[in-house]
């Protein structure tokens, strides 16, 4: 019997029907995958454990453990290896330079990563490395240098430079993890979760700066811990350096990261388990479900399609990063200014609490001779405005527990206004009225900036890019290859930290040297209004 082609069509089973067989075949497969995918090829994170986001928020809590530590020794370590007050300003100026300059250029590199381990967590344990050093360098570098290096003058001379160098490592790395960080919390969470992780990253930061502030009120030189290494400033990197690596280890295996290779792969497994039986409808097809055609066509390599994301990367140079960054849509922008404006009026009043504590209330001398009333009553002064820099931190993990509920009542904008509004007043009655006992009090109001900065406009950068990926379904655009990714969009937002840190180490310190530390919170509060202004009326809200 000779076997025509009209017979063989005929003998072949319907293409329904093999298309339902090798949707069951591929049924096991999906119940495999951690991580649904759209029809549009974007990947949808399933949703996370609470126990999977606090062990997320870990790092931040180590992070802000060691910079509460930074903030409370750096001063006196400085000021004990014989550092001249002119490189002051030196110091803590190559730090946010570099940061604003290279922010950008990590965000993309995070964006583009094709490690197995994953885009972000590669960059965010190079960076923890790097704190690590950077911290071993400025609380041991004295040490380290007349282990190895005979004159009290060479010895000198090089314990200012490694110590210098340890400060700037530790600012660099501490500044630039926050970003992979962020990042890596939007990729492998569901929106819902991001919100939730954003208010445990807030809670714990704020733990840990209060842990490490009470950690570095502690005389460790009277312990055993104190006798049995050579100084504090030992016992101190010790703890810090244990509290830091325990919290990043459970950050790094908090959740594990899709690689960037796997995403054609996750493509491809679309395409196999799509209903063939649902390809008759136009607006079935428009609502991203190919033809037969469209599955053949893409399945053949393109000529023009041969640019990897390693080659991307290659080509990425800083000037396509600057572009990217001022082509980025206004609403972006704006976010940006008003960050921008939120940590030039925390940071102006936070780098200077403590002296204008000393000076300020208490009317202390930190230039009076160290065995006179004046100079220790500065001390003093100093020591209370721990206590407050204590104060805000703890207020700030609270009131990110509190923001999920105010949140449900007067939205993002009303808690970006809010944190901007109370902490302009806040300061303001600080400056007007100094008293020992209201500024510890309105100290709280410190706390509730801090919070709306590290949560509120990451909340409004997920929601722009749940915007864009619902336009995106509407508007059933494929191609995800050369769309702005998420991590040079959080470092654009984190370069306005490093921005504000420029901004006033060159312009506070001389209003400082004129007119007294009173000028920082006036400054702050007069900041903090004009930003509230803007928070209300330029940045944009989604919903």
């Amino acid at each position: 019997m000779t076997l025509t082609k009209q017979s063989f069509h005929r003998a072949l089973p319907p293409p329904s029907e093999v298309a339902m067989t090798d949707l069951d075949n591929t049924r096991g497969k999906e119940k495999a995958v951690q991580q649904s995918v759209t029809r549009t090829g974007m990947v949808v994170p399933k949703k996370r454990r609470t126990g999977r986001l606090v062990m997320h928020s870990m790092a931040m809590f180590g992070r802000e453990f060691c910079y509460a530590v930074e903030a409370a020794f750096v001063t006196p370590v400085l000021l004990s290896v014989g550092l001249p007050k002119s490189l002051y300003s030196l110091v803590w100026l190559i730090s946010p330079i570099l940061g604003f300059m290279l922010q950008p250029v990590v965000g993309s590199a995070s964006d583009h990563c094709t490690c197995s381990w994953g885009r972000r967590r590669p960059y965010i344990l190079g960076l923890g490395i790097i704190m690590l050093v950077g911290m071993a360098l400025y609380l041991n570098g004295d040490k380290m240098i007349a282990a190895f290096i005979d004159g009290r003058d060479k010895q000198q001379m090089w314990a200012i430079v490694i110590t210098m160098l340890g400060v700037v490592l530790f600012d660099f790395a501490a500044d630039f993890i926050d970003g992979p960080i962020k990042a890596y919390l939007f990729d492998v969470c569901s929106h819902q979760d991001k919100e939730k992780g954003l208010h445990y990253h807030a809670l714990f930061t704020g733990l840990g700066g209060a842990l490490g502030y009470l950690t570095g009120a502690v005389d460790w030189g009277q312990t055993v811990l104190g006798y049995s290494l050579a100084s504090e400033f030992q016992v101190i990197f010790l703890l810090s350096a244990l509290v830091f690596l325990i919290c990043l280890t459970i950050h790094l295996r908090s959740i594990p990261e899709v690689p960037l290779r796997y995403n054609k792969e996750e493509t491809k497994f679309l395409l196999e388990v799509t209903d063939p039986k649902k390809y008759s409808s136009i607006e079935e097809i428009r609502n991203g479900y190919l033809t037969c055609t469209e599955i053949n066509a893409a399945a053949k390599p393109k000529k023009h399609a041969v640019t990897s994301h390693t080659e991307t990367q290659r080509r990425m140079t800083l000037k396509s990063l600057l572009k990217t960054l001022f082509s980025m849509p206004s609403h972006y922008r704006y976010l940006c200014v008003s960050h921008l404006f939120g940590w030039m009026a925390f940071l102006s009043n936070m780098l200077f609490f403590t002296d204008f504590m000393g000076q300020v209330v208490y009317r202390g001398s930190p230039y009076a001779p160290h065995n006179s009333t004046l100079y220790l009553t500065y001390r003093r002064g100093v020591e209370v405005g721990c206590w407050g820099l204590c104060i805000n931190a703890i207020s700030s993990s609270v009131y990110s527990y509190l923001q999920k509920i105010l949140q449900q009542y007067i939205g993002l904008k009303g808690l970006y206004f809010i944190g901007f509004l109370l902490f302009g007043l806040g300061t303001g009655l600080i400056g007007l009225f100094p008293n020992v006992y209201s500024t510890l009090a309105l100290c709280s109001l410190f706390g509730v900036m801090s919070s709306t900065l590290y949560t509120v406009p990451f909340q409004l950068i997920a929601e722009y890019h749940r915007e864009e990926e619902v336009q995106n379904l509407q508007e059933d655009k494929q191609d995800t290859d050369h769309r702005r990714g998420k991590g040079i969009d959080c470092a654009a937002l984190t370069c306005m930290v490093q921005l504000a840190q420029i901004i006033l180490g060159v312009g506070l310190g001389l209003l400082v040297s004129v007119a007294g530390s009173v000028v920082t919170v006036i400054s702050a509060s007069m900041v903090a209004l004009i930003g509230c202004c803007f928070v209300a009326f330029c940045v944009r809200y989604v919903g």
